[in-house]
């Protein structure tokens, strides 16, 4: 535990030669890896902007948001990051059920020398706090209004945090750094695609020092990394084919920006689509199960007809069949 609690970075490394971005720009990083930091994986990609963002987090103590749609990789790009600075790094997710006690910590009943006793155990908060890690709020704008209110406490750069319950005030500790996730800027679902998501105050969005957008990859880095996930494609056969799919997943996106879809394909649905491609041994198949019947019943003549766009093949949900079928003598 004092070991944890005096750890620090011990040497700065190069943002160049670690993330493969043109600044002189030198980061901090631990020497030693721990059971908290993330694993390295090295078909990740980084988002230079969003990347630089981070490292200010890291490097500065400034507190982060990633915005983005879902699949970009928001948090995992987080992760990734720590992993390369050998940076603890301990993700929460806020969903509806983590309620203010979860996160300070509550009286619970434990056995000492055979006798039951009550002890207050930290939550998430306070333990992250007096620690060298990265503490991540996942889902940030699913937030419930009393659990956001606890976190606007720590959100000042060298907020001390109250337990009252104990009458106890924790200081940061000096390395301790705070991320946030979220699809959303605090506006609530106004495409309709992130059901569960808050309105958040103001002035709790106003203490994020910094707010940055992930966007999806361009094509050739979002083949690069499905070819990555999925090695036995990697032929030219099936980099056709993963070309191809990443073209489709696009048109959603821009279907969806258009108005036209109400769902739309992230990099990680491109992913298990391929991965059951390599299951099925059949695109349409592997994407009709994959992704197709994720989407409005309404809908999906559209999708069929960027599949026929992309594989010059026609679905079974393509107005094109439909309308053949109505024809007289079914033509």
């Amino acid at each position: 535990m004092t070991e944890i609690l005096l750890s620090k970075p011990e040497r700065m490394v190069s943002v160049r030669e670690l993330f493969g971005i043109d600044t002189e720009l030198k980061v901090p990083a631990f020497s030693e890896r721990n059971d908290h930091v993330p694993e390295i994986d090295e078909a990740y990609r980084f988002n230079p902007d969003v990347t630089l963002a981070i490292l200010a987090g890291f490097t500065r103590d400034r507190r982060v948001m990633v915005q983005g749609l879902h699949g970009t990789g928001k948090s995992t790009h987080i992760e990734q990051v720590a992993a390369r600075l050998n940076w603890p790094c301990v993700r929460v997710n806020l969903d509806g059920h983590i309620s203010r006690l979860d996160l300070v910590g509550k009286d619970t009943i434990v056995v000492r020398d055979g006798l039951q006793v009550t002890e207050f155990q930290e939550g998430i908060v306070p333990w992250a706090l007096q620690r060298p890690v990265a503490l991540i709020f996942d889902e940030y704008d699913a937030g419930r209004p009393d659990v956001m209110f606890v976190i606007q406490r720590i959100l000042e750069r060298d907020g001390k945090f109250t337990l009252l319950d104990q009458n106890r005030v924790i200081r940061p500790h000096p390395y301790f750094r705070l991320f946030a996730t979220s699809n959303t800027v605090g506006l609530g679902n106004l495409s309709g695609m992130y059901h569960g998501t808050q309105v958040l105050n103001h002035a709790q969005i106003d203490r994020w020092n910094i707010v940055a957008t992930l966007n999806y990859l361009p094509r050739d880095e979002e083949v690069a990394i499905v070819l990555a996930r999925v090695p036995e494609k990697n032929t030219e056969k099936g980099r056709r084919l993963i070309e191809s799919m990443v073209a489709l997943a696009e048109l959603t996106r821009k279907g969806f920006a258009a108005g036209d879809l109400s769902t739309l394909m992230s990099p990680r649905t491109v992913i298990t689509w391929a991965e059951n491609c390599e299951i099925f041994r059949d695109p349409a198949l592997a994407f009709r199960l994959s992704f197709l019947n994720k989407c409005d019943e309404v809908e999906r003549p559209i999708v069929a007809e960027y599949y026929q766009r992309c594989f010059a093949q026609e679905l079974e949900e393509s107005w094109m069949r439909e309308s053949a079928a109505a024809a007289p003598g079914g033509r």
